[in-house]
């Protein structure tokens, strides 16, 4: 049995200041193209200042946003490839 081993690589770029993070996240696939996605979170004034948690926040929603683009390109293929509607299943 042959099997292939496939890799991707994602990177993350955050900025932030006292209240807010943002974050980026980029893949590019082996067709060579690449997606980017955006993820925001803020700090309430009350709260403790946390930068690792604003980073894993506006990280998770970033990749979130990553991860439906990949669903909406995967199925735009396999509409493209047999000629009929494919259906996301949700997650």
């Amino acid at each position: 049995m042959l099997q292939t081993a496939v890799g991707w690589h994602v990177e993350m770029e955050f900025v932030e200041d006292d209240l807010h993070t943002r974050a980026v996240a980029m893949v590019r696939l082996p067709d060579g193209s690449e997606m980017r996605a955006h993820g925001r979170a803020s700090r309430h004034t009350v709260d403790a200042n946390q930068p690792r948690v604003g980073e894993e926040i506006a990280g998770a929603r970033a990749l979130n946003e990553l991860a439906m683009q990949l669903l909406t390109k995967a199925h735009g293929e396999i509409d493209a490839a047999s000629g009929r509607t494919s259906h996301p299943i949700n997650v």
